[in-house]
């Protein structure tokens, strides 16, 4: 059975089917008309109380859980948020703000430069601001700067502060006795988007799955999962007391495409394992030592031989170029009593040619074949991913 929500029309209509069995009469067709008029008001509240019960009935499956906020007799709830609770989950991840150690040439050493003196960045517009006094008392000074706002009206929150050393940013109002332009000396901490809604959808669910262990595989993912911009945590058994855990960032977190994460990130991965919420070492097994690092990341390049007919060549290379990326970026490491679904740590040139045999028979196209090379050296038929280590496509040529 499926239920549909009536549109306010055929409710209007059904109410007044009902008001002339009752009556025992047609009602008049003036739209004036009485009953008429009564039938239309009790229509746009049935359909309110209809959509608003589908609305209820939704939030009951972790999989359609609203991420608005709603506010129902007084207290306000963000349903998948609740949802995660329940589970023990914790809020979605929450931006963090980008900070950095700038150069600061001095034209004149008197006196120091104001605790919260603001600085912008011509590129992305975002506004710095000094976290403490700085003594102007050498030719070249150093200070901390942190994203603070920018022309989203994002607060200076995420990816969008993100520096690169060398990147100049300049002070907002003329400053005594220091140059206009400073420049970035080094990286203090990587700004992160908020946890994406969908992903955190995701980490709820799977904690549904694989509920705490008390130190099993599940455990470290789902801790060290909760740190800004990591996004795939995969432990390991190492030696004896050892497990080793590799993770995953966002590449907008940690400036890198492959989404190797920052020294930062690796350790604030280890500091989720160790510590929970309130600071407390509770987590990870006492007879456990934890090492991190970053997973790796081996390149592929594909070559498609012999394709021929079919239309819109370049479209179809186009798209198979996109579904062959797709397929070495979806290999993940398999871990045992962690992994969930069908396994995604081989690599193999049949899988390959299935998904341009797809798009080459949309196009009605053939090819001869796919040749796999690993790093530009020996080709491959089935290779399984190791440690830690994903995949991805480096080149996809035609011949």
């Amino acid at each position: 059975m499926s239920q549909q929500i009536p549109t306010t029309a055929e409710l209007n209509t059904a109410i007044i089917a009902q008001l002339e069995t009752a009556f025992g009469q047609i009602v008049p067709i003036f739209p004036k008309a009485f009953l008429r008029v009564i039938a239309k008001v009790l229509a746009a509240v049935l359909v309110i109380a209809y959509k608003y019960g589908g609305f209820i009935f939704l939030q009951q499956f972790v999989q359609f859980a609203s991420t608005a906020e709603t506010t129902i007799n007084g207290k306000k709830v963000t349903p998948l948020i609740e949802w995660g609770h329940l589970v023990g989950a914790d809020d979605p991840a929450a931006a963090t703000r980008a900070e950095y150690i700038i150069n600061i040439t001095v034209t004149s050493q008197v006196g120091s430069l104001p605790f919260h003196t603001q600085l912008q960045n011509a590129s992305n517009g975002v506004t710095y601001l000094t976290l403490a006094v700085v003594p102007l008392d050498a030719a070249v000074v150093q200070a901390n700067i942190r994203a603070y706002s920018d022309q989203a009206g994002g607060g200076g929150k995420g990816s969008i502060g993100n520096l690169a050393v060398g990147d100049v940013v300049s002070f907002v109002s003329p400053e005594a006795n220091v140059a206009t332009n400073a420049a970035v000396a080094s990286e203090v901490t990587r700004g992160a988007d908020a946890e994406d809604w969908e992903v955190y959808r995701q980490r709820v669910i799977d904690r549904f799955r694989a509920q705490p262990q008390g130190g099993a595989p599940v455990d470290y993912e789902q801790w060290g999962e909760t740190v800004p911009g990591i996004i795939n945590v995969y432990p390991y058994k190492g030696d004896p007391g050892i497990v080793e855990v590799y993770s995953e960032a966002t590449p907008e977190s940690c400036g890198n495409a492959d989404g190797i994460p920052t020294g930062g990130q690796l350790a604030a991965v280890l500091a989720a394992i160790e510590l929970d919420d309130a600071g407390l070492a509770s987590r990870r097994p006492i007879s456990s030592f934890v090492e991190s690092y970053a997973i790796t990341r081996t390149g592929f390049s594909v070559v498609i031989a012999g394709v021929q007919g079919g239309v819109d060549l370049v479209g179809m290379q186009t798209r198979m170029i996109a579904a062959v990326t797709q397929y070495f970026l979806s290999r993940a490491p398999f871990i045992s009593g962690l992994t969930l679904g069908a396994r995604r740590d081989r690599i193999t040139v049949s899988a390959v040619a299935g998904a341009v045999q797809d798009i080459a028979d949309a196009y009605g196209a053939i090819f001869s074949g796919v040749v796999i090379t690993e790093n530009g050296v020996g080709t491959i038929t089935i290779r399984s991913l190791g440690m830690g280590e994903k995949a991805k496509v480096t080149s996809v040529t035609f011949t």
